[in-house]
């Protein structure tokens, strides 16, 4: 009876020991996956196709009739294994001239404090570097002839808008795109670059998510 008990005893700590290993390795798995500014592989330009969004924030300032078609979403770094930072510490607000600064390149206030909190703060660049580097990606990216803002729709497959965008782009790899759907419609085009901003492949997990055959384009508002 004894030597049952010693036995059993040595089962639960060894058992605890595991326990308080795991938990130990579950907090350095965090703490090693936390988000820290600088920290990431490459970007990825977000270009939201604004007719689509109009569709249902008709009240919103984008879409008072200011005849968007592609706008600036968002410069997100990101992970070449999947996934990315978020809301990297020290969290600053932004500063009327960098404010100023930002409303050049994204359509309205809420959407570039959104985008600097979320996003920006990851880049390791300070608020003016981040809106400078959105600048330039964005200007890296020739919008296609077929895309551009139109008064009535179109319709395209999501591999022919990708297509449409590598050969506006040839540097643009086959794997370096992707097409974002909201239902039938599209929603918008990511195209990943470099933190040199040159054109390359993207991550695990970004990739076209569009149904298949024909999706609709909406026309500008």
């Amino acid at each position: 009876m004894k030597k049952l008990f010693t036995i059993f005893a040595v089962i639960a700590l060894t058992a605890g020991s595991i326990g308080l290993s795991s938990a130990r390795q579950s907090q350095s798995s965090k703490a090693q996956t936390a988000s820290v500014a600088g920290v990431f592989d490459y970007y990825l330009l977000a270009l939201s196709w604004s007719p689509t969004f109009c569709l249902t924030h008709k009240d919103d300032v984008q879409c008072s009739g200011k005849g968007y078609g592609f706008v600036l979403h968002g410069l997100w770094p990101q992970y070449a294994a999947g996934g990315w930072p978020q809301s990297c510490p020290p969290l600053t607000k932004l500063s009327a001239s960098e404010t100023s600064k930002g409303l050049t390149l994204f359509p309205t206030k809420k959407l570039l404090d959104h985008e600097w909190s979320k996003h920006g703060t990851c880049s390791g660049l300070g608020a003016m570097g981040y809106l400078d580097e959105a600048d330039k990606a964005v200007a890296a990216v020739k919008i296609p002839e077929e895309l551009q803002p139109f008064s009535t729709s179109y319709y395209f497959e999501a591999q022919e808008i990708a297509q449409l965008f590598r050969k506006a782009n040839p540097g643009i790899p086959a794997d370096g795109v992707a097409v974002i759907c909201s239902g039938p419609e599209l929603s918008e085009v990511r195209v990943c670059m470099g933190k040199d901003l040159q054109f390359a492949a993207c991550g695990k997990g970004v990739k076209t998510q569009c149904r298949a055959g024909d999706i609709r384009v909406p026309p500008s508002r």
